[in-house]
């Protein structure tokens, strides 16, 4: 079973500095309360520490 991430913008990226910006939209995230679901890898996870002050992550399991 690999693990997957689901990755929900919670805050929006008005105001934000344009790598954050960058990164919120790398991770595929457009609107608000999007939710994207990754692979769980040191790049994913990289992007959300950058960001996790706007995002919400919630593990899952993918059989």
């Amino acid at each position: 079973m690999a693990k997957k991430l689901a990755i929900t913008l919670t805050r929006s990226v008005i105001g934000r500095p344009e790598d954050q910006r960058i990164t919120v939209r790398t991770l595929g995230l457009r609107k608000m309360h999007q939710t994207v679901v990754h692979n769980d890898n040191p790049a994913i996870r990289g992007m959300i520490n950058k960001v996790a002050h706007l995002v919400k992550v919630k593990e899952i399991e993918e059989e």
